[in-house]
């Protein structure tokens, strides 16, 4: 059971643990909240029989205190079986979550977006802390607690008991095939909030371009398209599921009619005493209220099976694995006849085979498009090659857990991520562990003191959302720093000075030659100035290798390299 409840909600140990116990407290509840009823069928009873004597008193009164004690007592225990466990279970899954996304390959996230990560973690979370806390055990605290009492009430009248019950399962079957409809209503609805959420998420990050090119109206209208596809979904998805509830409702009601004229034909016919046909109607009285209630729970479980398997989707997706001890000798990085696509049937790179040595420096140049970026990606096991092999010295990335290998690299990426935190903190991403001297030192290295120190608060100013208070080579230079203060045997760069100005990456380009020394050295460059001193040049061109050699070499071949070296020279000359 425990597994069960784990797979299909999403649960950690504990919080399937903590549910099962939650089901049995509210059982007990359930049953507590009956022994008023029970007392009160005695005190009638009582007094059909010629009245209360001063000794029944005592008893009566005792019981009443005894089930007010024991429904306190239950109900204390119920609330913090319920809220206070699915609070704390609330939180694990959210770590949970976070944990397992940190281990998950790249392929994943290509295939999902921001938004709808965020709505996994956030939105879907609190509708599964809602259904653990009110929906699933008040369900099936209330379905055994049921079948228990039903079971006494045979023993009263059998008649009366099937007059009594027989409304409960024709109406949880009602509910019940009502699944495959809410599943449908579910995944509409779900489609169209992500939808708008991307939309709104787009919106904030490109509202800039859409002011500079007067598209705010035509955007926000299609914006408004999407929220009101939202509203529209949210009352199909309510009234497809009240067509089921309702009617599984009014069905329900039936059974106090049934007790009714089967109780009231049974004790015309002398086959029923008056005091029977009294507690059956007490207590139906009692029983279809709570199960109305249960009839709306069990709906609302139904509906949330699309967010379960969203969640599942994260939680049961393989991670990256492999060993956490480097066993690799020197750094020089190989790849052998190595082949990648993101998606089947679209090949990224075919046969793939060249080695950056350590102590050289290798550039991966060519047109866009031609799988550059890729091979950087696939050195560090951002993802894992589909064919062929990369090994760094002799030891096969793939077989290596993806935080360790990566302590052997620094990379410089052409997208730069920062956080709104202050200089200093953004930088010391690179070793957590360094002193702020350190990340100073290595700041100066890729020259970030020149507009740092200018700041209001110097190093401890905070940069905004994605370092919004600065600029792209300003970023781009806080990017170069990290990789200073790592101080990595391999260094992977991609595009590192793309947006520097001229003055600024001679400068940055002086500091790395420090760096890259005695390190097996990556670079992805379009700039032919960038990569004219490197000791090897690779050149990709539609996922294949379509020259490789020392510059000097490739410029006295007809190729690729050199048509982009003169194309570049020429570009230098160009005038407005």
């Amino acid at each position: 059971m425990a597994k069960f409840l784990q797979h299909k909600y999403a649960l950690s140990k504990k919080g399937a643990r903590d549910m099962i116990k939650a089901v049995g407290v509210l059982v007990l509840s359930n049953l507590c909240l009956m022994l008023p009823v029970g007392l009160l069928y005695c005190l009638v009873s009582d007094l059909m029989q010629g009245g209360v004597g001063g000794g029944r008193i005592a008893f009566y009164i005792t019981g009443l205190v005894i089930c007010l004690a024991l429904i306190y007592l239950t109900t204390f225990w119920q609330y913090n079986a319920t809220y206070f466990a699915t609070y704390v279970e609330s939180g694990v899954r959210r770590i949970s979550l976070a944990e397992k996304l940190r281990k998950l390959p790249l392929s994943f996230f290509g295939k999902k977006d921001l938004s709808d990560l965020t709505s996994t973690i956030m939105a879907d979370c609190t509708t599964l802390e809602t259904a653990s806390s009110h929906w699933i055990p008040e369900l099936f605290g209330s379905i055994i607690s049921t079948f228990l009492i039903a079971i006494g009430l045979f023993f009263f009248d059998w008649r009366m008991a099937l007059a009594a019950l027989w409304v409960l399962p024709v109406s949880f079957v009602i509910v019940l095939f009502s699944s495959k409809v809410q599943y449908r209503l579910g995944k509409k609805q779900m489609a169209v909030k992500m939808a708008c959420a991307d939309g709104i998420q787009e919106c904030l990050e490109s509202v800039r371009d859409l002011k500079a090119n007067n598209a705010e109206g035509r955007y926000l209208a299609g914006l408004d398209k999407k929220i009101k596809a939202v509203e529209k979904r949210a009352v199909i998805s309510e009234l497809g599921t009240a067509v089921f509830v309702a009617s599984a409702q009014m069905i329900l009601k039936l059974g106090i009619a049934t007790v009714t004229l089967v109780g009231g034909y049974l004790l015309a016919d002398g086959s029923l005493d008056l005091l029977t046909f009294f507690m059956f109607l007490l207590l139906v009285s009692r029983l279809y209220d709570p199960m109305q209630m249960s009839l709306q729970n069990l709906a609302a479980i139904i509906s949330i099976n699309v967010q379960c398997e969203r969640m599942d989707e994260i939680l049961s997706h393989p991670v990256q694995t492999g060993v956490e001890q480097l066993s690799n000798r020197g750094f020089d990085l190989v790849f052998d006849h190595v082949s990648f696509s993101y998606h089947p049937g679209e090949q990224v790179l075919r046969d793939v085979s060249f080695t950056a040595k350590q102590g050289e420096v290798t550039a991966l140049i060519g047109p866009s498009g031609g799988g550059k970026t890729t091979v950087s990606r696939l050195a560090a096991r951002f993802w894992d090659a589909t064919g062929g092999a990369i090994t760094v010295g002799g030891m096969d990335v793939s077989k290596v857990e993806p935080e360790t290998l990566l302590s052997l690299y620094s990379i410089v990426f052409q997208d730069v991520v920062l956080f709104n935190n202050t200089v200093l903190e953004n930088i010391r991403i690179g070793r957590k562990d360094a002193t702020d001297e350190e990340v100073i030192r290595a700041a100066k290295q890729a020259h970030c003191d020149e507009f740092a120190e200018k700041l209001p608060d110097g190093w401890n100013t905070r940069i905004g959302e994605n370092g919004s208070e600065l600029s792209g080579g300003e970023r781009q230079r806080i990017s170069i720093a990290r990789a200073f203060l790592k101080d990595a045997p391999i260094i992977l760069m991609d595009e590192a000075t793309a947006s520097l100005d001229v003055d600024n990456e001679t400068l940055i380009q002086e500091s790395l030659s420090h760096l890259i020394q005695n390190k097996t050295v990556l670079i992805i460059a379009h700039r032919m100035r960038t990569v004219a001193g490197a000791d090897q040049i690779v050149v990709l061109s539609d996922g294949c290798v379509a020259q490789q050699g020392k510059p000097a070499d490739l410029l006295e071949q007809d190729g690729i390299y050199r048509r982009m070296v003169q194309l570049q020279q020429q570009s230098s000359q160009w005038k407005i």
